[in-house]
């Protein structure tokens, strides 16, 4: 029984899925949410707190809304929201700044208990909602070969790897590919981990502020890009996926979350999209029942990124773009076709 319960446990392809998925998330949008801060005026131990609010609030949302429904349910930031700060924060006052991300955490809240999301959900037919995740899907099946044009050397080995690995052990493939793309960019010098940090993040409060422009520039469109191109395709993602939770609940639970981190630059949380279709692929778990612990351990891992928030990000920026690129058109491939 005890072995049965820590296999149950230790399923090495639900920890290899939460792994992928925060490591695309991480790669693919970090650099963005620095800017965002950079613009924004933020000091060093403003921008360990935004990271810190960041983990804490994807993971302890994706672990709890995951075991509660019993579904992968992963939360991530809004990558779009994150670069609509980075051309909207020049000027501001910090703590207007931050009255807007809880302004904007207030609406989505409103928007989950009033029911109007949900509402809206289920006028999207499936094939639409099909051809919308495709659509945003596409750009990234494209990348890896785009990416292949330009390090050759680097990609096409990776690319061969999972043709071939897939067809071997595609549960774990990858991650294995990962593993061989950093030994590549190790082996050319372009993964240099010299001067790496190690030290935790501290929060940050900031007393939020409000006035009408920040409200206006920053909140409200925040506000309409978080829900338009995050949270619709997530809800879309699931629903693709053949899960079919209570939506207006999980909206009101990442505007909670939002609205008790911002203050900490917690600046938006939504249902994950892309991130999403790799907790939700038959990679995960054959079995869909059990498929929700791989956004439960791409919770952990977040949390864990959020407490050493400094070291975790220098590895991903010391990290090639290709790379990441290449592991985030891969890893949805199937969800693609």
């Amino acid at each position: 029984m005890r072995k049965l319960i820590y296999s149950n446990l230790l399923y090495l392809p639900h920890i290899i899925a939460g792994l992928v998925a925060v490591v695309i998330a991480l790669g693919s949008s970090v650099a963005i949410i620095f800017e965002a801060a950079r613009v924004a005026g933020a000091t060093s131990a403003q921008i360990s707190s935004w990271l810190l609010a960041l983990g804490v609030g994807m993971g302890a949302g994706s672990i709890g809304l995951s075991l509660y429904y019993r579904m992968p349910i992963l939360i991530a930031w809004s990558t779009p929201g994150a670069a609509l700060l980075v051309t909207s924060l020049a000027g501001m006052p910090m703590a207007e700044i931050i009255g807007a991300f809880v302004f904007s955490a207030a609406l989505i809240t409103l928007s989950g208990i009033t029911g109007l999301f949900e509402k809206l959900i289920i006028y999207i037919p499936k094939s639409l909602a099909s051809a919308m995740l495709a659509g945003i899907l596409l750009h990234f099946g494209i990348n890896v070969f785009i990416t292949m044009q330009n390090q050759f050397i680097l990609v096409f080995p990776m690319f061969i790897a999972y043709l071939i690995g897939k067809r071997i052990f595609p549960r774990y493939i990858i991650l294995l590919v990962l593993c061989l793309g950093i030994l590549i960019a190790r082996y050319k010098g372009l993964f240099n981990l010299e001067h790496l940090p190690i030290q935790l993040s501290l929060p940050v409060f900031i007393m939020p502020a409000f006035s009408w422009q920040s409200v206006i520039s920053i909140g409200v469109p925040l506000f309409i890009v978080t829900m338009t191109s995050q949270n619709i395709p997530g809800a879309a993602m699931l629903k693709a996926a053949g899960y079919n939770p209570k939506l207006s609940p999980i909206i009101s639970w990442t505007g909670i979350i939002n609205l008790i981190l911002a203050p900490f630059g917690g600046f938006a949380f939504n249902l994950a999209a892309i991130t999403a279709a790799i907790c939700l692929g038959k990679e995960a778990d054959p079995n869909p029942v059990t498929r929700y612990k791989a956004s439960v351990y791409a919770g952990i891992f977040y949390l864990i990124i959020g407490i050493f928030g400094a070291t975790i990000v220098f590895l991903f920026t010391a990290l090639p773009k290709e790379v990441v690129l290449v592991i985030a058109g891969l890893a949805i491939f199937n969800t693609l076709g």
